[in-house]
């Protein structure tokens, strides 16, 4: 299977790791570029020296191309973003800003930049400042999936730009990897699907409840970290709908969080204060979110951990092994497409 993508990238097949914190870890990136996808590590949650041992932990897990996500919105993103650029990372995916400086740095080194989107204006001006490619997320992805589902969202943004765009949001199986290629995408990222397999490090209880739940079981908020974002659909995120924001709790949070990213507090505190009452609760919110996403994904807490999920939690009924999903996946889209081609008779 070879397009723009995977010749770009160096990788067998158009299949990425979406770079969820607590999640895409160095093993499951590892596992998916080994297995000839594109795996991607999470650096969000991390301070700057986890960032730079988690890049050459990855290294020596693999001798595959791989990438680095990085939300330029986030305490410390700045500072860690620069790092991708000391440590020479292949591949960076970035969110949450504008990454022009990411990508000048990058292609100084021959490295490569991804940019997620999630409204074709972002799209055209990410082109515009040279990026590589684009990592299109829809309505059903997990977390923070723009409004316009992938169905529409994708051709839509496709049209609207000449690099290879990777669609997100809703694929988990070889079907969605050959639906997305017949909208005009190249490749798709799998975070959800992803999360449930045997490298993944979320909680083996969470692991073995979502694969109970059907696609109906999401809940979609900007209660849950202060952004738009989708959420496993439990009786803690319900409780946190009905409470909103909880300001002891974020505030123990935010603390955490500046420990955790060696960020002075009052520094931290001082610079969100100052930025007005909007972005204070914003920032609130989100603290309490990475709270509650980490105890989910690392202690299986089910009374105040929630979990992002995509609508596609539904389609999962396994725990393979990234080997095996990304095998399976592949011979399903091939399947999918012959099937296709049988079924038309023009």
């Amino acid at each position: 299977m070879k397009n723009r993508v995977t010749e770009m990238f160096g990788i067998r097949y158009p299949i990425l790791l979406s770079g969820m914190n607590y999640v895409a870890t160095p093993k499951l990136a590892a596992a998916v570029s080994n297995a000839g996808g594109l795996g991607m590590v999470a650096i969000g949650s991390l301070n700057i020296d986890d960032t730079r041992r988690v890049i050459r932990e990855v290294r020596t897990l693999t001798d595959q191309p791989f990438g680095v996500n990085v939300s330029l919105r986030l305490p410390g993103a700045t500072e860690k973003a620069g790092l991708l650029l000391e440590e020479k990372v292949p591949i960076i995916n970035f969110s949450m800003g504008k990454g022009d400086w990411l990508v000048k740095g990058a292609h100084e080194y021959g490295g490569k930049v991804i940019a997620t989107v999630v409204m074709s204006k972002h799209a055209k001006n990410a082109e515009k400042f040279g990026s590589d490619g684009l990592l299109v997320t829809g309505h059903e992805a997990g977390a923070h999936g723009g409004s316009i589902t992938s169905m529409v969202l994708i051709p839509d943004i496709v049209d609207s730009v000449k690099i290879p765009v990777i669609a997100a949001g809703g694929f988990a199986d070889g079907r969605g990897l050959a639906a997305a290629l017949a909208l005009g995408a190249e490749g798709i990222a799998m975070g959800t699907r992803f999360m449930i397999t045997q490298e993944s490090p979320l909680h083996g209880y969470y692991k073995e409840l979502s694969m109970k739940k059907s696609v109906y079981d999401t809940l979609y908020s900007d209660l849950f970290d202060g952004m738009d974002s989708r959420t496993m659909d439990t009786e803690a995120a319900r409780k946190k709908l009905d409470q909103g924001i909880n300001f002891y709790a974020a505030f123990k949070s935010s603390r955490a969080r500046a420990k955790e990213l060696n960020i002075p507090y009052a520094k931290l505190m001082m610079e969100t204060l100052s930025s007005g009452w909007k972005k204070t609760i914003y920032q609130a919110r989100m603290a309490e979110g990475v709270e509650d996403v980490r105890l989910a994904i690392t202690n299986g807490d089910h009374d105040r951990g929630t979990l992002p999920v995509g609508q596609n939690v539904g389609l999962i009924k396994d725990i393979p092994s990234v080997a095996e999903l990304m095998e399976r996946t592949v011979a399903e889209a091939d399947a999918a497409q012959k099937k296709m081609a049988e079924q038309i008779i023009w």
